[in-house]
């Protein structure tokens, strides 16, 4: 089954979109920033390359813990 993400501009836009979805009966979720973070997060680590190796030492220079 596929997904769709809809952000609306306004909170009477939002009302009007989840009304029609109700009424149509597709099953729709209200997503929380917390949740969006996520989503974008997975998406992010999905399209990470995984081809190349980092070192240790480099990982903690960058975190400043060198």
């Amino acid at each position: 089954m596929a997904a769709l993400v809809v952000e609306t501009k306004d909170k009477s836009e939002l009302k009007l979109v989840m009304d029609v979805l109700r009424k149509m009966r597709v099953r729709s979720r209200l997503l929380s920033e917390s949740d969006k973070e996520d989503f974008a997060l997975g998406y992010l680590v999905e399209q990470a390359d995984r081809s190349k190796k980092v070192s240790r030492e480099r990982i903690m220079k960058k975190l400043g813990r060198s």
